[in-house]
């Protein structure tokens, strides 16, 4: 029998609480947590890190918004790390 993995889709909500069209969290059950800006993938929390798309991770103002909002850190510390290598860069779509 396969095992079919449980995926949960949320909009995410926006910095009053307002949930907002096009940005998705999308938990999926011993992968990690993606975060979708409209039709591409910007990151994904996994059990061994944060990984970014190469493309897409500060593709627009809208789209860093609501990556701050699900790295919960501004653009700056982002960029220290993936300087830093703690984030890894990879192309998710």
């Amino acid at each position: 029998m396969v095992k079919i993995p449980n995926v949960k889709v949320s909009n995410m909500c926006g910095p009053n609480g307002n949930v907002v069209k096009n940005q998705f969290e999308i938990s999926i059950n011993s992968v990690g947590i993606y975060f979708q800006s409209y039709d591409s993938i910007i990151a994904i929390k996994t059990p061994d890190g944060i990984v970014l798309d190469k493309n897409y991770w500060d593709y627009s103002v809208t789209t860093g918004r609501y990556r701050n909002i699900f790295l919960r850190e501004c653009k700056k510390d982002t960029e220290l790390k993936i300087k830093s290598g703690e984030y890894k860069i990879a192309d998710l779509n």
